[in-house]
């Protein structure tokens, strides 16, 4: 059926798609923006790589201290992404003189090992416990202050410098000690055994090999291994299931029951338990200083202390809304990610200082502003926020100047920047003088900026009821289209050549095999831009236009074609076909998705955005594995009642408040299932959560697993990557406003 017919359909059922559109939004669900925890990590390095650091603990006053080769050390100076050091620790001049073997807390207070005692400065210094092992490096406090001391081959039990016990694990070397309060006993962990000691008596309950490090809550005994964790019943000191091996990393070094978590470190990274029965996993210096763990404590304020050989890791949780971490990503876009007005990235940082980077052009300037700014526009319409509203006059100011810096009637700019630095920036090949001697311009502007320049507009254009910035939206929508129609659906550079991917025109776009993604890509993103103009301007040329390539040169059935049909192209395609569709292309994902604005919103009629709806909910078929928070909540835009909400606001959740090009590693873990090599580009068959990857934008894979090189070096914009689905969610209705109690 030719497009002709749909018109006519279109208009006769307007009436009822207008109100069948009416009714679906009544019935989406809506996520009711409660407070969750957000994790987040507060580092402290080792001066020398040569201390050694064995044992962390904290007291009910929130101080931390670390026994180290080097004595006691306290941590200095550190906050979220402003990391501090390890100090001495001169709280106490007078214990100068011990010979110091341990760390550890008892009854929220610190205490301490030395060769001759069991020590504190708390209780009035009262507490001076001695025993009788001179290599001791293990200890334990139980009932009434009497404490269980190791020295890693013999035992002793002591209580107000007497003796109550001693012993040995017969044919075994001590590994750790612990206390359950509960039962008033003892254990005893082995390299090959567990034992309990209650009263006098030493009983051995589970054999083994490979024990590195355990723990109870009292319920059960978690056992490390140097492959896997062992999990008893600590009442019937039983084995509960096999040896667990799905585990982020096998070779554990620390075990800690915390709340209702066990914490375990490993030779690389930490991780914690889930209810479940998955790990939250903790590698790279987004979240320690260091990857081998050596112990791991109870920390102030609902933290974890991890203890690395590079440094200390608080492991943070703070009780935020949606909406709070909103609110921080917008400090974080202001404060340090505006370029001229552009949404940018904070470059050529060292280790993550963020005072070392400076602000850095991109090839996308255009697209990563576009979208910062749509995500604005979003937020001033449901919150009529005077600073949105300023954010938006201000992104707008240098999107529009894109336009006047080259001198070419109707072509945006990919970026600009001050004059005599072309060979700072990237690609300089592509800067180009303006005739303003104050300034360069970078040419060879592609589809992707294309269609983030309309989005945007055309957002502000529906959205922002201030006349002037209306109408500079729509003047900006129609001066770039017509630039493209003029030259026969071609955007021309500077030197009268297309762009290399500002191509729309027939002969290009139906070039590649139907299978090839551009073909689809193409026809879906120039229909929804000409309806954009054409909804804001109603200049006839833009339908008409829409119309002509979508009849008579086949966009719209290059646009209805299902995802399943893409792939690589074949065996006789042209080589930049071939090129093409080598996988696929999550930058096309990203067009599509921006293109779906316009495309679903402005529709020239109801059967066809009724088609249109089709053809979005089939892509989101195709995304559902990645759980791309922005992707589901452009989907919502349709009105359907099932788009991945929940997997939606987990996205949102779990995005890490770092955001911090640190590298990560995930590929050498043993709990993720991978999957053969696929045209997806699909690794593992579950997603793992965002603050667990690579920090990337909406045009990366989710299923990226490491990110090597460039350790903390740059920092990414949150005003694309969050803000955007975050506010786009928060105007279709389907996030909610922070939930309020009485």
């Amino acid at each position: 059926m030719r497009l002709s017919s749909y018109v006519f359909i279109g208009l006769a059922l307007a009436g009822f798609a207008s109100f069948a559109q009416k009714t679906t939004a009544k019935t989406q669900p809506v996520y009711a923006d409660k407070p969750f925890m957000q994790d987040y990590a507060i580092k402290f390095y080792a001066k020398s790589a040569n201390t050694k650091l064995m044992d962390v603990a904290a007291d009910r006053n929130g101080a931390i201290k670390i026994f180290s080769s080097e004595g006691l050390l306290i941590p200095h100076d550190g906050q979220f992404l402003y990391p501090g050091s390890l100090e001495a620790d001169k709280t106490y001049r007078t214990i100068g003189h011990k010979n110091l073997k341990g760390l550890g807390s008892y009854e929220n207070q610190f205490v301490l090992l030395d060769d001759k005692s069991v020590l504190s400065n708390a209780w009035a210094g009262k507490l001076f416990n001695k025993h009788e092992l001179s290599g001791a490096r293990l200890f334990v406090g139980g009932k009434d202050f009497a404490f269980l001391v190791s020295d890693g081959k013999s035992l002793q039990l002591v209580k107000d410098s007497k003796s109550i016990w001693k012993g040995n694990l017969a044919g075994d070397d001590v590994v750790a000690l612990r206390y359950q309060a509960g039962t008033d006993t003892y254990w005893i962990l082995g390299k090959k055994s567990l034992s309990t000691l209650s009263g006098t008596k030493l009983t051995k309950v589970f054999d083994g090999a490979g024990f590195t490090a355990f723990d109870t809550d009292g319920k059960k005994v978690i056992i490390g291994t140097t492959d896997g964790i062992i999990t008893l019943d600590a009442a019937t000191k039983k084995q509960t299931g096999a040896k667990n091996q799905k585990l982020p990393v096998t070779e554990i070094t620390a075990v800690k029951a915390i709340g209702d978590k066990f914490w375990f470190g490993t030779v690389n990274g930490a991780f914690a338990s889930r209810a479940d029965g998955k790990f939250d996993y903790y590698n790279g210096e987004r979240w320690l200083p260091g990857n081998e763990v050596t112990n791991i404590a109870e920390g102030p304020e609902n933290s974890a202390l991890i203890l690395t050989t590079a440094g200390l890791g608080q492991i943070c949780f703070k009780k935020m809304t949606l909406q709070d971490k909103a609110v921080y990503f917008d400090k974080q876009v202001r404060s340090r990610h505006i370029r001229n007005g552009f949404n940018a990235s904070l470059s050529n940082m060292q280790k993550g200082n963020l005072s070392t980077g400076y602000l850095s052009d991109s090839d996308n300037d255009g697209l990563w502003t576009s979208m910062y700014l749509g995500g604005e526009v979003f937020r001033y319409a449901v919150t009529k926020d005077p600073e949105a509203l300023q954010n938006c006059v201000e992104s707008l100011d240098a999107m529009e100047r894109l336009f006047t810096v080259n001198g070419i009637p109707g072509f945006p700019s990919r970026s600009f920047e001050r004059r005599g630095y072309i060979e700072q920036l990237s690609d300089p090949e592509r800067w180009q003088h303006s005739a303003d001697p104050e300034w360069d311009w970078k040419a060879t502007t592609s589809s992707d900026e294309a269609i983030g320049h309309i989005f945007a507009y055309g957002a502000m254009a529906e959205l922002i009821q201030e006349p002037t910035l209306k109408k500079r939206a729509i003047t900006l929508i129609d001066t770039m289209m017509s630039h493209i129609i003029k030259n026969n659906m071609y955007m021309i550079d500077y030197n009268g050549k297309p762009t290399q991917w500002g191509r729309w025109n027939p002969e290009y776009v139906n070039a590649f095999p139907i299978n090839v993604g551009d073909r689809k890509l193409n026809s879906s993103n120039i229909v929804a831009m000409l309806q954009t103009a054409y909804h804001f301007t109603k200049k006839e040329k833009y339908k008409q236009k829409a119309f002509e390539l979508m009849n008579k040169y086949g966009y719209y059935e290059n646009l209805m074609r299902p995802m399943s049909i893409i792939g690589k192209a074949p065996a006789d395609a042209d080589e930049h076909s071939k090129h093409m569709s080598d996988g696929w292309n999550h930058s096309d994902d990203e067009m599509y998705f921006v293109g779906y604005w316009g495309l679903y919103r402005y529709a020239l009629n109801d059967t066809l955005k009724a088609a249109y709806k089709k053809a979005i909910l089939d892509h989101w078929q195709a995304e559902r594995p990645e759980k791309e928070g922005a992707w589901n909540i452009f989907t919502a835009l349709t009105g359907v009642k099932n788009f991945d909400l929940n997997e939606a606001a987990w996205y949102l959740r779990e995005y890490p408040l770092d955001m911090i090009d640190w590298v990560i590693m995930n590929s050498h873990r043993k709990d993720i299932e991978k999957v053969a090599p696929n045209f997806r580009n699909q690794t593992i068959k579950e997603v793992l959560p965002p603050d667990e990857g690579p920090i990337q934008r909406h045009n990366g894979n989710t299923f990226n697993l490491d990110r090597r090189g460039g350790n903390g070096t740059s920092e990414h914009s949150a005003g694309d990557i969050w803000l955007l689905p975050y506010w786009m969610g928060r105007y279709l209705g389907v996030i909610s406003a922070p939930a309020t109690t009485k």
